[in-house]
């Protein structure tokens, strides 16, 4: 019962906020939405085709790794999003390859049907089943320009990764962006979601003191509910936030979580030279929805641009 009214007090505080967060997202536009990408699980060839009526041409779509998806199912959405005017970014997960011939054989064919350009390179949090350890190895091994490909993503993690000490992401981060650049590849980050916007902004201030000035695709998670956030931080072990999500404050840090006031604050840190970052927006089933609000606040800081 407790839990049932928690849930019930967060709901109401999300709807407040998203009030709140309109009305000021009227008055102050974002202008670091103007670029944005959506990660997409499964997707529909409708689902894609709602996607292309509300977002602009060429906008990045990520086809997540999904253990029990198909070789021919993951070409096929990469197909259709290439066809929809969009750009499909493949999640590739290294340790889930069980040899060198299953990359090229799936870059072959994902570059030959979808001329397929780009790829998140991240390394799955399963043990090897080939010969790829890691992301670095796939960059390093996976003769990924031959394939067509000519710029990756890698993972990053605001809060830390659960089983991955803050020393050794750190030092595979640097050796990732290394080996990228020898192998002609154009290399940024793709953070994993947060809901803490002073978390979001002193990582980034952290890795630009660091001397890591990549462009970062910043995780953030579009319109869902409250119990399917709970959700998915849990999976996905966004542990700080979901701590604060949980908290008896909670009612109170609703209204400092949300999507428009994590943009708003990467916009109020440009000053701090946070460098170039944009909104990755995490659908969670919501994909139509979340190209809506990701088109919507790309349109308020076009316009807050022009004025």
């Amino acid at each position: 019962m407790a839990g049932n009214a928690a849930i019930a007090r967060m709901h109401h505080a999300q709807r407040q906020d998203s009030v709140r967060s309109m009305s000021e997202a009227d008055m102050k536009p974002a202008t670091i939405a103007r670029r944005f990408s959506i990660e997409a699980t499964r997707p529909k060839p409708e689902e894609i085709a709602a996607v292309a009526a509300r977002v602009p041409a060429g906008t990045e779509i990520y086809l997540t790794a999904v253990p029990t998806q198909t070789q021919d199912e993951l070409v096929a959405a990469a197909r259709n999003v290439r066809r929809a005017g969009l750009e499909p970014v493949v999640h590739v997960a290294a340790r889930r390859l069980d040899s060198a011939q299953a990359l090229s054989g799936l870059l072959a064919r994902l570059h030959g049907e979808a001329d397929l350009r780009r790829l998140l390179v991240i390394g799955g949090d399963v043990d090897p089943v080939g010969p790829f350890a890691d992301a670095l190895a796939v960059i390093q091994k996976g003769r990924l320009r031959e394939a067509g490909i000519e710029r990756i993503g890698v993972g990053a993690y605001p809060e830390g990764h659960p089983h991955i000490s803050p020393e050794r992401l750190e030092a595979a981060l640097d050796q990732k962006i290394a080996a990228a650049k020898a192998q002609g590849l154009d290399v940024y980050l793709a953070s994993q979601f947060s809901f803490s916007p002073e978390r979001i902004v002193a990582w980034l201030k952290q890795l630009r003191a660091c001397g890591i000035d990549r462009p970062v695709s910043v995780g953030m998670v579009g319109p869902t509910s409250v119990t399917a956030l709970i959700r998915f931080a849990k999976r996905c072990g966004v542990s700080t936030s979901l701590r604060g999500l949980m908290s008896g404050a909670a009612t109170s840090l609703i209204g400092n979580i949300g999507p428009d006031r994590l943009v708003e604050a990467l916009d109020a840190a440009q000053a701090a030279a946070i460098g170039d970052v944009h909104p990755h927006y995490f659908t969670f089933g919501n994909l139509a929805a979340t190209a809506e609000y990701a088109s919507a606040m790309a349109n308020k800081a076009a316009a807050a641009v022009v004025a």
